[in-house]
């Protein structure tokens, strides 16, 4: 029997994640209802799920079994639902529209908001510690590592903090390159480092290879962003379309103009592909991950 094609297969993940994610997340019925029903309202039924999508790619690779990989997705897609809810507070880039709906502070208030963040990132490092997701106690420790740094001041809330300061500044390349490697980056490099860590049998080589495809493809999923931001527009988005530029935040199109980002964009597309050719069939899914994210037009 033939593997499903992409479009398939990534409709199946995300049926399999809104599955997972309704079963781990609270009840709106358990008390406090109400901010159990902001962190359901935040986390399902949207997103296009790349993250748990890179988690699955990279567990075919590896050889790891579904049910450990879904449960380390659904952490991921935990605590970027929380970026997503604290990304959009009125203190930072102050939003009103998430994946074609009323952001969280819009639809609760700012209080419940912030605090399903807070409880959707506990809930996450919960979940990964509860279950067994590897045959090596010492790997799992090392995944909650990883999403320790990614999640941290070294990782999202870093870049968060550094794209904050940003405003109104011009950066250098490298500057904007480090800066999403922390914001954007870091948890989809987790993602794909959670697909490894589930399963068995790679070495250190191989690490460093699904290490690279991942800050590549990461890289690569922030110049895309801002190539969207500019052509984009509200209704394809499912977010406010227009809103770097008009908060006059450094951006790959505005260092480098959108012919000169969709070149940077193919380059890391290309390095994310000599980085999994060794791997052969099994890196199938994450070479056309690596095609979504570059092509995509949302």
């Amino acid at each position: 029997m033939s593997a499903p094609d992409f479009p398939s297969w990534a409709r199946e993940v995300a049926a399999r994640m809104e599955t997972v994610l309704a079963e781990l997340l609270p009840q709106p019925r358990v008390a406090p209802g109400r901010l159990h029903d902001a962190m359901r309202y935040s986390t399902l039924n949207g997103g296009k799920r790349v993250r748990a999508m890179l988690v699955f790619a990279a567990g075919e690779v590896s050889g790891a079994p579904e049910d450990r990989l879904k449960v380390a997705a659904a952490a991921v897609e935990m605590v970027h639902a929380y970026s997503l809810i604290h990304d959009d507070l009125p203190c930072m880039d102050d939003d009103v529209l998430r994946r074609g709906k009323p952001t969280c502070h819009v639809e609760f208030d700012e209080a419940t908001a912030l605090l399903a963040g807070d409880a959707l990132q506990s809930l996450a490092f919960q979940v990964l510690s509860e279950r067994r997701l590897t045959d090596d106690p010492q790997a799992q420790l090392e995944m909650l590592r990883l999403f320790a740094v990614a999640s941290g001041s070294r990782g999202m809330a870093g870049g968060q903090a550094i794209d904050l300061e940003s405003v109104g500044r011009s950066l250098t390349l490298p500057e904007l390159e480090y800066m999403h490697i922390l914001k954007t980056g870091a948890l989809i490099r987790a993602s794909v480092h959670f697909g490894a860590h589930c399963g068995q049998g790679l070495d250190a080589q191989a690490l460093d290879r699904l290490d690279r495809y991942g800050k590549c493809v990461g890289l690569a999923f922030q110049v895309v962003d801002d190539i969207l931001d500019e052509e984009g527009d509200a209704s394809t988005l499912g977010k406010t379309a227009g809103k770097d530029r008009e908060a006059t935040k450094p951006t790959y199109t505005s260092l480098m103009g959108i012919a000169e980002a969709r070149k940077f964009a193919a380059e890391l597309h290309a390095d994310a592909l000599e980085a999994v050719a060794p791997f052969g069939a099994k890196a199938e899914r994450l070479r056309q991950l690596a095609e979504f994210i570059v092509h995509r037009d949302r």
